[in-house]
């Protein structure tokens, strides 16, 4: 294990009781080995992106602290994916749980496995609103920071958001 890195995990779900799926989310990525979850955002409601034939999703942003490697990293977040029942089908489809590792430090990853900064961030109300609640100010390589993000948001995308916890 290296040094410790700043990491920003989204959590999404929206199958068996995904509120209850977020919650214990966050403990298993608290459990994750060579890491510690550093603040965690509200809940947050939200309209499904893709198929809209599928129940509103329930949306989160942690920040962990991690001395695992990038790649590490991303296998320890598919084991707890898995272990909530994740499938892997259609793109943007219903899931259990979706755990993607949005910003590891000033990295830019591109490669087979691993996109960072998560591609489609800037965009994505449901990531760029709980990651400004808990690090407006974090750096996210090659683009502004999260409350400027947030700034540049459309209303309509704001408007789709509730708060839930």
């Amino acid at each position: 294990m290296g040094v410790s890195v700043v990491t920003f995990i989204g959590i999404g779900s929206n199958l068996e009781d995904p509120k209850r799926q977020v919650l214990t989310a966050f403990g298993e990525l608290a459990a994750v080995p060579g890491s510690a979850v550093r603040a965690r955002s509200s809940l947050y409601r939200t309209p499904p992106m893709g198929p809209s034939e599928q129940p509103d999703y329930v949306n989160a942003v942690v920040e962990l602290i991690t001395r695992l490697p990038p790649h590490e990293l991303l296998v320890e977040l598919q084991r707890i994916e898995q272990a909530h029942g994740r499938i892997r089908g259609a793109r943007w489809g219903p899931r259990t749980l979706d755990l993607d590792l949005l910003i590891f430090g000033q990295e830019k990853i591109d490669n087979d496995t691993l996109q960072v900064p998560h591609p489609g961030l800037a965009q994505r109300a449901f990531v760029i609103v709980p990651l400004a609640e808990i690090a407006p100010h974090v750096e996210i390589p090659g683009l502004p920071n999260a409350a400027t993000l947030e700034k540049q948001l459309s209303t309509t995308a704001l408007s789709q958001l509730q708060r839930i916890l």
